[in-house]
């Protein structure tokens, strides 16, 4: 049995904080052109976690839906990307 581990995090200027329960269940990499723009780089690269693992400690996070069942959540402050979230698998 896996342990349990407690992540923590934030984005670039320090607004928002997180914390992740438990460890990802996956781990990708996204060549798509969303995630490219979205990255500014020819990839973007993510663990997959549980939307209930996920919780904001600090700051108000922003939410834009890229397409029509992804959703991106980034600080409005720096713009750090900090989530992508399709609707269909939470």
């Amino acid at each position: 049995m896996a342990q349990l581990e407690l992540l923590q995090g934030g984005c670039l200027c320090g607004a928002i904080r997180y914390q992740v329960n438990g460890l990802p269940f996956d781990a990708d990499h996204c060549h798509c052109s969303q995630c490219r723009k979205s990255a500014g780089a020819v990839m973007m690269s993510w663990m997959d976690f549980c939307y209930e693992q996920v919780e904001w400690l600090q700051g108000q996070v922003t939410e834009f839906a890229s397409s029509k069942d992804i959703r991106r959540v980034f600080c409005q402050h720096c713009g750090c990307s900090l989530t992508y979230r399709h609707l269909d698998y939470p």
